[in-house]
């Protein structure tokens, strides 16, 4: 009992041992033949078997089958191998000896589809695929390039007339992909329903179609989700799709697409191209775009396995900051390679861009061309402010050219355009990284810079600052203009750096002198110059003196003298030291000292040399070699300082030929006139002969240029044709366009000249006044170099006058004045009227009248008092009450008028000769002053003779 008992317990056990542990351990080789054609009748393809064959029976019927191949090789459309097949069979046909599957999966399976598939029919479930449950676990499938790792799929084929459906998973891009498709049996017209819809990590996709009897499929295509990221290279953010749907052989195509990405609207189209080669063709017309976060992502994005075309359209895209409106172009991405074709934007300020390119490798080149209305207000945007720059300018401009963009930098291999009219070309790149280099080359056809350069207080904020980038610049323009000035044939040649400003050369021919300039500067809080040279060299210097016409007029002889000056310098720019040397014709220039650039201030000396001072006269514009001068160099040499408020000169040393002078000058520069102070004196002072006849203006105006007050001081006056005066000091005072000559003192052959001197150049015409004395004075020659004359003796002479007029011939045709003159113990030149008087006393009448004649006809007259007065009016000099006094009891008288203008006599000189009641010797002379005509008066005292 207990044994049956035991049994009938053990027979269970035993028999579910041996279905666990025997069909392992069976030999199934024998039916590889059979399971093969199972699974090619449930696949409708070859089945190859290449593994090892085993079945087990618990814990489920299964046939496993290790190292599949599906199809036959070369032939079949669908290369499909597995690592392993199984087949879930029915227990009870199997205990039967049959084979009845009723799942097949392919383990560890590799699909390759070839796309595009010869027919799109091929889609369609075959008429024996039904009561069919097949899967795939961990499989990897190939369509074309793509591949789809990870793959887990399950399909179902219930009946013959029921759907086939098909569902599993797969993995893209990281994340899982899950997918579901229902396939429809075809009706009696060949038309099958087909729907498949994917969902991945935040969103989903579903197409809703037919698959028609022709061929292809038809459709309508829904997606949407929370992050467009996750499934193609676009930023971040929920986006929605949807539209219709086409397949064929050929290509497949979405089009008429509604969509919605991150809340902005618009329409879109996709077209897949099967043949000749696979292409993704995408077209997006949307409202707005944020192109920064678009190129971003496409920049992150792996190389597409296929070439893929973006048709792209936005009334307004975002980019670093700027709106730029109705952007259309396309872009393809062929692997590495992209290329634009046909892209066009409008750009801030209402600039017209246009461009298309391709890139290399790394590298993007583009031709792009460019227009708008305003530059300033399409740079505006991208911090370029012109706010100090005028507002007529940099307007209008239009250009064309290549540019190179890399990972590094961006390049313009060429460009050419204009801009406000004038033609520009060049090269230019941009080095990108923590400090951007750019490097720029431009030829200019013409240059004005007026209304484009900064103010100077922009120049300084710069030199403290620094400049943003490194920069390598070279400009080159055929005409530069300046305010006023005009420069041709520039060129600039530059370099900025960390902390350093290099002017390599700029160069230019102004006025027809060529400049160079050179130099560097480091900037910081106190900017420090170094190797500044300033070159100017000219054949002649005409053209460089027309500059300064408006400043001071430099004569036309002295301009046309050949030019060379260098400057150099360097230093902070607190205290600028330089050097400066030069020469103009004979003339030599040396100049040194520092300069003071916040506070406007220069300091140094100046020495200018030249081997003839005559020579430099005429140069000046004299008209005739200056003889009053003496023959000598010319040297100035000053001790200078200088602000905006004014300059002066601490110490001054003047030599020209003979003339010797030093002293101190200041000139005061005031909201008010300029005003001139200082001391000068002269150790001798020559000065020029006054022609009192010429009718040339005498240049007051100069005199009305400023104010001023001087000291004057002179050893030795020499004027031509005069005794020199000795310690000579006067005080010179020059206010709103009146000179005068104060406290006027002079040494003059032993006596003491005083008196003032004013010339008012405000009145109309210039009035000269003045009032004279000269006490104590002795002649040691003729006073006027006239043949009658005043030769020797003591003068004492006082007098005011006053003349107007432009030239010396107007002042002398309008003197004014009046005063006395006396001459003592001196001699009067011209006529021996002492001896007529002597000759009178002769016995003989016609002996005394024949000595009286010749005493008259020349000859001199010693006096012991000569004195009188003189009245002037209109230049004309009248005699009054003049008198003399001679030896002997000798009396006469000088009468008459002197035509200063015309230089002409009319004097009685008169001499009474002994005898009661005797009249009067006289000679009338007139004419001019150097040869006048003498008539002796005589017949009155004849006729008197003859009575006695």
């Amino acid at each position: 009992m207990r044994a049956r008992l035991l049994l009938l317990l053990g027979l269970p056990a035993a028999l579910l041992l041996a279905a666990w542990l025997g069909p392992p351990l069976w030999n199934w080789e024998g039916e590889r033949e059979r399971v093969a054609a199972i699974a090619s009748l449930r696949l409708g393809r070859p089945v190859h078997l290449d593994g090892p064959l085993r079945v087990t029976l618990l814990p489920r019927p299964m046939v496993e089958a290790a190292s599949v191949r599906v199809g036959t090789a070369g032939q079949e459309e669908i290369a499909v191998s597995a690592r392993a097949l199984r087949l879930r069979l029915s227990l009870l046909p199997l205990l039967r000896g049959r084979f009845e599957p009723r799942e097949l999966v392919l383990v560890g399976a590799d699909v390759r589809i070839p796309w595009p598939p010869p027919s799109i029919g091929a889609l369609r479930p075959p008429p024996w695929l039904t009561d069919f449950d097949a899967r795939i676990e961990d499989g990897r499938v190939a369509v074309g390039d793509a591949v789809l790792e990870g793959v887990a799929a399950r399909l179902d084929a219930p009946g013959p007339l029921d759907a086939v459906r098909v569902e599993g998973s797969v993995t893209w891009r990281g994340a899982p992909v899950r997918f579901e498709a229902v396939v429809g049996r075809p009706g009696f017209d060949g038309i099958a329903t087909f729907d498949i819809g994917l969902g991945f990590a935040r969103g989903s996709a579903t197409a809703r179609g037919i698959l028609v009897a022709e061929g292809g499929f038809e459709g309508r295509i829904e997606a949407g989700g929370a992050d467009l990221s996750t499934l193609i290279a676009a930023p971040p953010g929920p986006f929605r799709a949807s539209g219709r749907v086409t397949i064929t052989g050929e290509l497949a195509a979405a089009d008429d697409l509604a969509l919605d990405l991150g809340g902005v609207t618009g329409r879109g189209a996709a077209t897949f191209r099967f043949a000749p080669e696979p292409r993704l063709d995408i077209a997006l017309a949307l409202a707005r775009l944020d192109l920064d976060a678009w190129i971003a992502a496409v920049r992150g994005a792996a190389t597409p396995a296929l070439p893929v075309g973006l048709d792209l359209s936005a009334e307004a895209a975002a980019f670093r900051g700027l709106t730029i409106r109705r952007l259309r172009g396309g872009i393809v991405r062929d692997r590495e390679r992209i290329t634009l074709t046909e892209v066009s934007a409008l750009l801030p300020g209402e600039a017209a861009l246009e461009l298309s390119g391709a890139s290399t490798g790394s590298r993007l080149e583009l031709a792009f061309r460019v227009a708008g209305q305003s530059l300033r207000a399409s740079l505006a945007p991208f911090g370029l402010a012109f706010d100090r720059v005028d507002p007529a300018r940099l307007r209008g401009f239009e250009g064309r050219g290549r540019m190179v963009l890399e990972p590094t930098q961006a390049g313009v291999p060429e460009f050419t355009g204009t801009v406000d009219g004038i033609r520009i070309g060049g090269a230019g790149v941009l080095r990108y990284g923590e400090r951007p280099a750019l490097g720029l080359g431009l030829s200019v056809e013409r240059l004005d810079l007026d209304g484009l350069l900064p103010a100077a207080d922009a120049w300084a904020a710069l030199l403290r600052a620094g400049p943003g980038m490194d920069a390598n610049l070279r400009l080159a323009a055929e005409t530069v203009q300046w305010g006023g000035l005009s420069a041709s044939r520039a060129a600039l040649d530059a370099v900025a750096e960390a902390g350093r400003i290099g002017l390599r050369r700029l160069s230019a021919q102004v006025e027809g002198a060529d400049i160079v300039l050179a130099g560097s500067v480091a900037t910081g809080a106190t900017p420090r110059f170094a190797d500044v040279v300033l070159e100017v060299a000219a054949t002649s210097a005409a053209g460089i003196a027309r500059l300064f016409e408006p400043v001071a007029a430099i004569p036309q002889g002295f301009a046309a003298q050949a030019l060379r000056l260098r400057i150099a310098g360097g230093g902070p720019a607190e205290a600028l030291a330089f050097t400066a040397e030069g020469d103009l014709g004979e003339l030599r220039i040396e100049a040194q000292g520092s300069a003071d650039a916040a506070q406007s201030r220069l300091a140094g000396t100046l020495a200018l040399r030249h081997p003839g001072a005559p020579r430099l006269a005429m140069l000046l514009g004299a008209r005739e070699t200056p003889a009053w001068l003496g023959e000598g160099s010319f040297s100035l040499i000053a001790a200078l300082a200088g602000t905006r408020g004014g300059w002066t000169a601490e110490t001054l040393d003047f030599v020209a030929g003979g003339m010797r002078a030093r002293g101190r000058l200041a000139l005061a520069l005031g909201d008010a006139r300029p005003q001139l102070t200082g001391r000068i004196a002269a150790e001798r002072l020559p000065l020029p002969g006054l022609a009192l006849r010429d009718s040339d203006p005498l240049g007051f105006g100069v005199l009305g240029a400023l104010d001023a007050e001087l000291a004057l001081e002179a050893a030795e006056l020499v004027l031509p044709g005069l005794s020199p005066l000795g310690d000579v000091a006067a005080t010179a005072r020059l206010e709103g366009g009146r000179l005068a000559l104060e406290g006027l003192r002079a040494r003059l052959g032993g006596g003491t000249v005083e008196g003032t001197l004013s010339l008012d150049v405000a009145s109309v015409p210039p009035v000269l006044a003045g009032a004279i004395g000269l006490a104590g004075a002795t002649l040691t020659g003729p006073l006027f170099g006239t043949p009658f004359d005043l030769a020797s003796g003591r003068i004492e002479a006082q007098g005011r006058f006053s003349a107007s007029g432009y030239a010396p011939a107007a002042l002398l045709a309008t003197l004014t004045g009046e005063g006395r003159i006396a001459l003592l113990d001196g001699v009067v030149a011209g006529a021996a009227l002492g001896a007529a008087v002597a000759a009178s006393a002769l016995d003989d009448p016609t002996l005394a009248e024949t000595g009286m004649r010749a005493a008259l006809d020349g000859g001199a007259t010693a006096v012991e008092r000569l004195e009188g007065g003189w009245r002037a009016v209109d230049g004309v000099v009248s005699l009054e009450g003049m008198r003399m006094v001679g030896q002997g009891g000798f009396a006469g008288g000088i009468e008459g008028r002197i035509d200063l203008p015309r230089g002409s006599l009319d004097l009685r000189f008169t001499a009474q000769p002994p005898g009661d009641q005797a009249p009067p010797i006289a000679l009338r002379v007139t004419g001019p002053a150097e040869t006048p005509r003498r008539q002796s008066e005589l017949t009155d005292w004849a006729r008197w003779r003859a009575e006695q």
